[in-house]
């Protein structure tokens, strides 16, 4: 099995070992000084039970790598314009691509049936260029629960020790190659399923997101730090209800609970990379975690009072920290 990683950051960099291990051969777009250490040192995955010492083939260059069988597809949303100009060559007749990212994917309505089929998401894919580049076919979503850092260039760092990943098609069916390549990820310290309803599972992580990165960008710490506070605590139980009411609006309902959601959360020390991305004046992705459940509530009818408040004051402050163009 040749899987090619397009985009070899904390996410992309732990698939990466994890599938070198599983048995198949490795490839990855990287660039920079991650490039340069994975070139001279191959990639090294640190998890919570094992080190893994990867050879991974890496270069800038898709065309360089061939044809794939697979391709992970894990840079943030701000990148997909470049993702789709740059995939051509690492597609093959039978290739797959996983999109294992967070947020509402640019491919959300595509198989969704129903009245908002094929509805455009202009902010998440601008002019349709991931459309007209990867035909819907082809497209898996993924959705990842896993702590992971970038200790340095080369050098990746799983702080979760039991993490999962969930992936599916967009209009359900079974593929075998998903399923062969769920083997190949799978490990004692990270569950891989397939469902086929990837849409409610994307929500749930939706959910979850959103209650950690909108409070973590405004109060710029942890979430065991922000939920430690009563008044941020009920944030999240509003916050959990309005985009679960949402997500049943839009006809996947999910079943997330605020309690238990805090429980878990409040012992997380880990700041998520778009509170990173704000406190550094990087530019966020804001509308693929953010913004477009805003938009989808606003379609449905959905009152979102805290969602709409809170969105809109990341944003203000996003603005200002030059990490938000509109």
């Amino acid at each position: 099995m040749k899987v090619c990683i397009y985009g070899t950051g904390a996410v992309g960099g732990a698939l990466a070992g994890r599938l070198f291990k599983g048995g198949a051969e490795v490839s990855a777009i990287a660039r920079g000084a991650m490039l340069d250490a994975i070139r001279r040192h191959g990639l090294t995955v640190r998890t919570t039970i094992e080190e893994i010492k990867a050879t991974v083939r890496a270069s800038d260059d898709p065309a360089v790598l061939g044809r794939q069988d697979t391709v992970i597809v894990t840079v943030k949303a701000l990148a997909l314009p470049a993702v789709a100009a740059g995939i051509g060559p690492l597609l093959g007749p039978k290739t797959f691509v996983v999109f294992a990212m967070n947020g509402i994917p640019w491919w959300y309505f595509l198989r969704h049936g129903g009245e908002h089929e094929g509805r455009r998401l202009e902010r998440i894919d601008p002019g349709d260029a991931l459309r007209r580049a990867i035909d819907i076919e082809r497209v898996v979503g993924g959705v990842v629960y896993s702590g992971s850092e970038v200790l340095e260039p080369g050098v990746i760092g799983v702080e979760t020790p039991k993490g999962r990943l969930i992936l599916g098609t967009p209009d359900g069916r079974s593929i075998p190659e998903v399923e062969a390549l769920a083997a190949a990820l799978q490990a004692p310290d990270l569950k891989v399923e397939v469902t086929p309803e990837i849409r409610t599972t994307i929500w749930s992580k939706v959910q979850q997101n959103i209650c950690s990165g909108l409070l973590g960008c405004l109060s710029g710490t942890t979430p065991k730090a922000t939920y430690a506070d009563p008044a941020c605590a009920d944030g999240v139980r509003r916050l959990v209800a309005e985009v679960g009411a949402v997500a049943r609006a839009m006809g996947f309902p999910t079943e997330v609970d605020a309690e238990k959601l805090l429980s878990v959360q409040r012992n997380q020390t880990h700041v998520s990379s778009i509170i990173l991305d704000l406190l550094k004046g990087r530019l966020m992705e804001f509308d693929a975690l953010f913004g477009a459940p805003v938009e989808f509530a606003r379609l449905k009818g959905v009152p979102t009072p805290t969602l709409d408040l809170l969105s809109a004051l990341v944003k203000v402050r996003a603005r200002e920290a030059g990490s938000y163009a509109d």
